[in-house]
């Protein structure tokens, strides 16, 4: 039975899930634990991301011969790999042009909101792209930051929105203060949970007292829960500025738009990312939709609510 907290199954049927490389370090470095990891996960050298996957592409460089996997060198997870570089310079690119918007409302906040959204994207590419050992340091310690920064960009996601609302003077130290701070405060809180669940540090915010249950109820609530209510809070709030605030109807397409981007991108990623998994024998498996980390909007998702933003302030 299927409890709050619980990645086992997540890990199993969804292909590239991040957080799972924690939990493959959990189980790798304790040997009455080891003969858990069976199938794809067996060999740590090669295995894909997540704990026995019905489908994972194995990690670059090893060989690969077996169901739905075609045979030869795999190349990791390429599909990945190429939209996260393509991504790196789209934001790249609006964070140049965010400097430029001299009289927009919050233009200090939405440009280090780019600039989060763009350091999750290396960390994507590097822990979901299959280049790294499972169960190894390296792939812990990148997991670890990734999960920081996905729950750092949500406050900063969240606090974007309050302050479209004016009833924080922008670009100021009421703004910037709380911003920052809280900012901190998530990465550093999510960060050393991850660590935790990952090392087995301790017991109180890590893994669960019985590993093989895979359960964590702290990161399961800061990177699913908080996400998905920052995210819900963000579009609420925006509603509320353009259609009541400003009375304005042009914007709020933009803003339904990237919220069904981002639904559409989460549905097909676990509904249908194990079936594209074994059709493209093991080349995709639509962890490319969901970025960052598979719980914030899609790049392109994303994209459309900073359409939004910009048509928003072209209205006023």
């Amino acid at each position: 039975m299927t409890r709050f907290g619980d990645f086992a199954p997540l890990c199993t049927n969804t292909p590239s899930y991040t957080w799972c490389n924690l939990f493959y370090r959990q189980l790798s470095s304790d040997s009455s634990l080891k003969s858990i990891l069976t199938g794809l996960s067996a060999d740590a050298n090669s295995a894909p991301v997540g704990i026995n996957p019905v489908c994972g592409i194995a990690k670059a460089g090893t060989t690969i011969d077996g169901p739905h996997q075609g045979t030869g060198k795999s190349l990791g997870n390429i599909a990945n790999i190429v939209v996260c570089a393509v991504s790196m310079l789209v934001i790249l690119g609006l964070i140049v042009a965010s400097q430029k918007r001299k009289a927009a409302v919050g233009r200090v906040e939405l440009r280090n909101l780019l600039i989060l959204y763009f350091l999750t994207l290396p960390f994507q590419l590097l822990t979901t792209g299959s280049f790294l050992a499972q169960g190894s340091t390296a792939l812990v310690a990148l997991t670890a930051i990734h999960a920081g920064l996905v729950a750092a960009f949500f406050w900063a996601l969240l606090m974007n929105a309050l302050i479209a609302t004016q009833k924080i003077e922008d670009g100021t130290p009421a703004a910037l203060v709380p911003y920052l701070l809280f900012c901190a405060a998530f990465f550093a809180g999510t960060t050393y949970i991850a660590f935790d669940v990952g090392l087995g540090i301790t017991t109180a915010l890590g893994p669960s007292n019985d590993p093989r249950e895979l359960r964590s109820i702290p990161l399961f609530v800061l990177t699913s829960i908080w996400p998905a209510v920052a995210a819900i809070l963000y579009f609420g709030i925006m509603t509320y500025i353009v259609l009541a605030v400003l009375n304005e109807t042009r914007p709020m397409w933009y803003y339904i738009l990237s919220a069904g981007l981002f639904v559409l991108s989460q549905l097909a990623w676990f509904l249908l990312g194990k079936v594209i998994c074994e059709v493209s024998n093991i080349l995709l498996d639509f962890s490319i939709l969901p970025l960052p980390a598979h719980t914030t909007h899609s790049t392109p998702g994303y994209l459309t609510a900073v359409t939004a933003r910009s048509s928003l302030e072209t209205g006023k």
